[in-house]
């Protein structure tokens, strides 16, 4: 079996100087929100085996929290077709991990996530409000394997569930 746990970055702080989309950083709550979500996986013994964030500023801010507040003790891999990918995309980028790693996190955008639920599983249409985490098991044994395949939405959970 393989697992991708889908973890869509913190709130953004829309106040921020930046010039470009992809450089708007992570606000306080989404911080917040972020350093819970990496205890969260900790706490239910579902650490991930290789972590892949979109290059996005408050993408890969969110993973590094995640990881150093749950102390997860994983690389953090930046992939820039993340950025704005489809579902196929994210698709495309887990086909490509080692069959050594039995669960990837994958930190994205919407509506990345909640279409790629809705593709590759039975879930429908869900709400993928920032810093929230789904896992979904394929019934497969190698990533390459995963395109024709659909996945089983396990849980899915949003921070403010946790407060």
């Amino acid at each position: 079996m393989k697992t991708v746990i889908l973890f869509r970055h913190g709130k953004s702080d829309w106040s921020a100087s930046y010039s470009l989309d992809h450089d708007r950083p992570v606000s306080n709550r989404g911080i917040k929100a972020a350093k819970r979500m990496g205890l969260y996986l900790r706490e239910i013994d579902n650490i991930p085996d290789r972590v892949i964030s979109s290059t996005a500023q408050r993408t890969h801010t969110t993973a590094q929290l995640a990881i150093e507040s749950g102390g997860w003790n994983r690389e953090l891999n930046l992939d820039r077709d993340l950025y704005g990918a489809s579902p196929g995309t994210v698709i495309k980028v887990l086909g490509e991990q080692d069959d050594g790693y039995d669960t990837v996190c994958i930190i994205g955008h919407e509506p990345t996530m909640s279409s790629f639920i809705y593709q590759y599983t039975d879930a429908g249409h869900l709400r993928f409000p920032t810093a929230t985490m789904a896992r979904i098991d394929f019934d497969i044994n190698s990533w390459s394997d995963l395109r024709s395949s659909r996945g089983s939405l396990r849980w899915l959970t949003r921070p403010k569930e946790l407060d």
